[in-house]
């Protein structure tokens, strides 16, 4: 485990030359009316841990449950679905197309995913009536790559990693003229991602309607830092400067520690982690930028502790991933240095779980 105080806390990075343009939404608005419009929408539940709250002494633990979000299983289904759905109504209101089953007909859609991303957008397209084709690394597991058969969507398997899948992706809709949809941005990318990320803004406006008290202190997991953006963004547009911001992501992929760290975006080196959909080396220049101004500690976490975060959150009854428990694994492993981060009794932390069990983690 690594903690780090955010020294830019306030003032954010110190030069943006070079990065993707532009800047992360944070009003929930828009994402809310478009969503209250999907016939699956649902609000996904918040639970209390409260034996996990008396053992770790703080006053409450909760939990929000993505599981279930869209039949999806995890949070993404909230982003790329999201933008696709976004484009889809901006084609119905200029008169485009007159229906939303076929408002993007003829039009594909490419990312690389390391699966979740990839489901939400096979689904959005699927809905709206466009093609999806998704590049998948090596490291992905197999039951991955049928579930989004399964949504008809194509997918190719390109590379070691998921960098090299994304240069993949990015070449392929260059060539054939697709639509690139990723859930992170760079110099020359950026306006995607900012949509993907908007969606993600719904969990945090339902955690405000459905939790008793503010927060005092959040843990968010990252890979290219999306989800810990947007749901950083919602506890400030709700609750102030009142909780304290803790992002975590797996030590063998620390590229927004490391980022914030050298005040630039940086790409991280390590081995392979069992937090698969964490293991990104490169963050999203949208979410680094947000993240360096308003988040208040970084941290990574080990592979074993974060399998110890999943047979934890077992007990609570909820059956996670080690990706989608990395939050709660944060929380955990920061027991050592409570005193410094303010946590202690009179704390209520709130951590997300964004997915279920997935085959081929650890």
């Amino acid at each position: 485990m690594r903690v780090i105080k955010n020294p830019l806390k306030g003032k954010g990075l110190t030069s943006t030359v070079g990065m993707a343009e532009g800047e992360i939404l944070v009003d929930p608005s828009i994402p809310l009316a478009l969503f209250s419009l999907c016939p699956a929408a649902h609000k996904t539940i918040l639970t209390k841990c409260s034996p996990l709250a008396g053992k770790l002494g703080v006053d409450e633990i909760y939990l929000k449950d993505e599981r279930s979000r869209l039949d999806l299983g995890s949070f993404k289904a909230l982003g790329a679905a999201y933008a696709i759905a976004k484009l889809a109504a901006e084609s119905v209101k200029s008169g485009l197309a007159a229906k939303y089953e076929d408002a993007l007909s003829g039009q594909t859609f490419v990312c690389a995913s390391a699966g979740n991303h990839g489901l939400s957008l096979a689904a959005g397209a699927r809905l709206f009536g466009a093609d999806a084709v998704v590049y998948l690394s090596d490291t992905v597991p197999e039951n991955f790559a049928n579930r989004l058969r399964g949504k008809s969507a194509k997918v190719v398997r390109y590379g070691e990693n998921y960098e090299v899948s994304m240069a993949a992706a990015k070449l392929a809709a260059e060539t054939n003229g697709w639509a690139l949809l990723s859930d992170s941005s760079w110099a020359g990318y950026g306006e995607p991602a900012r949509d993907v990320m908007e969606g993600y803004l719904i969990m945090g406006a339902e955690v405000a309607e459905q939790i008793e008290r503010a927060p005092t202190h959040i843990f968010l997991q990252a890979g290219v830092g999306g989800l810990a953006a947007a749901c950083c963004a919602s506890a400030r547009e709700y609750w102030g400067a009142v909780p304290q911001i803790i992002v975590v992501e797996p030590e063998y992929a620390p590229a927004l520690i490391n980022s914030i760290e050298a005040d630039t975006p940086v790409v991280a080196n390590g081995p392979i982690s069992n937090m698969g959909r964490l293991d990104c080396k490169e963050p999203s220049h949208l979410a680094l930028k947000y993240l360096a101004g308003e988040a208040d500690y970084f941290m990574t976490i080990s592979e074993d502790e974060a399998v110890a975060g999943v047979a934890m959150l077992s007990e609570c009854g909820i059956i996670s991933s080690p990706s989608g428990a990395a939050g709660l694994s944060g929380l955990l492993s920061a027991q050592s240095c409570f005193a410094g981060l303010g946590i202690g009794r009179g704390s209520r932390i709130l951590a997300y779980i964004t997915e279920g069990p997935a085959d081929g983690d650890g």
